[in-house]
């Protein structure tokens, strides 16, 4: 957070609230606070720690004066979105236009609030549902002293569980990541959360790689000693893996296959991938990929030792991830509009980064070696209604002043995506927001004879160079192998020749 030339306001007078003003205090950078701002009846009107506690929020924009320079700070991580949703309208009709929250209660470790952790308010905080709060430091007690290793350590839920993690105090954390800029990027914010006495001393150690080496994985896994490894990477654009169907399975497929052989040669005690909801029914490469990654995750549980335990987590939707609908919204908003909608009646099931991370951490240590599990999300959300609210967040008037522009679905793309299969029957665990999933046996193909066929394509391969790149082949083994797939497909090219007989049709007339 950088120095504040105006005047700052923190809306809050509880804990997190005064230790955010003392942690002010203590480092003299950031300004000064000039007031409280609370609706505790018996607070109005005293002073702490010699600042006035001002209120209540409802009538504060007839006592304030603000100007643009002006920050407020929300630092209630125990408030509900409604509250949160409500204090923003409140802090809009002052006049602010700096706003920062603090991250929910789950994230407030040990009851000590950080002015470093303060960001700037989004979408995000006053849409949809109130997150669970999961207690991090009592769920991730399974981790302390472990070696934990992160994949996909620079994304956005693996750079989310890395900030988690700072809680449980693992030994040593590892960032595993391709992309050397993602990687130090979380690399040095996790030391600066340290610096600043958020989380515990692990050593944090940043390495770079790629999981489709097997030989390099193999001995980064034997030599790390990791425990534990939270398999977050993948490639995910749906419409962009269609055009690179051989990276999707090349990357997703076989580069899992690597880690989980590692895991099971090196003795890791926790394998859990992060999967997600287009894996059920796969329409689309990407969707097919994670499908056969949840399927060698189960087939490698049958061949873990007693203390192993090898297990997935699949959700749908995660609000604000890289290239995922919301940041594309604000950039579109931020550019005067339109906002592209695929289709009015789209829906998607949605979660936030960080609760998504809690149960994804919390899962892996109640989950057992074998089992599948799905996180509840809900209910689902239509894509044009989140547009809309995401528009007047952004203090526009939806199809007046920001258009909505309905785009038409993309290759890969579904209205609705279903979470689980019927035989599946998700049930309720002891933990709140966490199913257990029914394991569904192979139908239609046998796994290793499946990956068989599709290796020649991702690797070349002596007397087979012909199969080598061969995108038409991956999808037609894919295809066989998947009902869903080939039914998704020929849908769509029984569409495009209608479109393209109909186009004929009117340029002869």
């Amino acid at each position: 957070m950088n120095k504040i030339e105006g005047r700052l306001y923190i809306i809050g007078a509880g804990f997190a609230g005064q230790m955010i003003a003392s942690d002010i205090a203590k480092k003299k950078v950031f300004g000064t606070v000039s007031a409280f701002l609370d609706d505790d009846k018996n607070l109005i009107g005293t002073k702490i720690d010699g600042i006035p506690v001002l209120g209540p929020l409802d009538s504060i924009a007839d006592a304030l004066r603000v100007d643009s320079s002006d920050q407020a700070i929300i630092a209630i991580p125990t408030a509900p979105v409604e509250r949160i949703r409500k204090i923003y309208d409140a802090l809009k009709k002052c006049g602010f236009t700096q706003i920062k929250i603090l991250p929910s209660i789950s994230q407030i470790i040990d009851e000590k609030a950080h002015i470093i952790q303060a960001r700037d308010i989004n979408p995000l905080d006053i849409l949809g549902r109130t997150p669970v709060t999961i207690p991090l430091a009592k769920s991730l007690a399974y981790l302390k002293g472990k070696r934990v290793l992160i994949t996909g350590a620079g994304g956005s839920i693996g750079s989310e569980l890395a900030r988690q993690l700072l809680s449980g105090g693992a030994e040593r954390l590892y960032l595993f990541g391709h992309g050397e800029n993602s990687i130090v990027n979380i690399y040095r914010e996790l030391h600066l959360l340290q610096d600043e006495g958020i989380g515990q001393k692990a050593s944090v150690v940043p390495i770079i790689g790629d999981m489709k080496d097997r030989e390099y994985v193999k001995y980064i896994i034997s030599h790390t000693h990791a425990d534990v490894i939270f398999h977050c990477a993948a490639y995910k654009h749906v419409p962009m893996m269609e055009e690179n169907s051989i990276a999707a399975i090349e990357n997703n497929v076989f580069g899992t296959k690597n880690l989980l052989d590692a895991a099971l040669e090196a003795g890791t005690e926790k394998f859990v991938l992060i999967s997600t909801d287009k894996a059920v029914e796969p329409v689309s490469v990407y969707g097919a990929s994670k499908l056969l990654c949840e399927k060698l995750v189960i087939q490698a549980a049958e061949s873990a030792s007693k203390n192993q335990s090898f297990m997935f987590v699949r959700f749908g939707n995660v609000l604000g991830s890289r290239g995922s609908i919301l940041p594309i919204f604000m950039e579109q908003i931020q550019n005067g509009g339109p906002v592209t909608v695929t289709d009015p009646k789209m829906e998607r099931y949605f979660m936030t980064i960080p609760e998504a991370c809690s149960l994804v951490l919390q899962t892996g240590g109640v989950g057992a070696n074998g089992a599948s599990y799905l996180l509840d999300m809900g209910e689902p959300i239509k894509i044009v209604e989140l547009a809309k609210q995401v528009i007047t967040f952004s203090g526009f008037t939806p199809d007046k002043e920001i258009k909505i522009q309905f785009i038409g679905a993309r290759k890969g793309e579904r209205l609705e995506e279903p979470l689980w299969l019927k035989e599946e029957k998700p049930e309720m665990t002891e933990y709140k927001k966490i199913l257990k999933l029914t394991n569904i046996p192979l139908k239609n193909f046998s796994l290793d004879k499946l990956l068989k066929s599709l290796e020649p394509i991702c690797a070349l391969t002596q007397g087979k160079e012909q199969l080598y790149r061969n995108s038409n082949e991956l999808k037609s083994i894919l295809r066989k192998a998947i009902p869903s797939l080939d039914k998704f497909y020929m849908d769509q090219e029984q569409l495009s020749g209608e479109k393209d007989r109909e186009q004929n049709y009117k340029a002869v007339l």
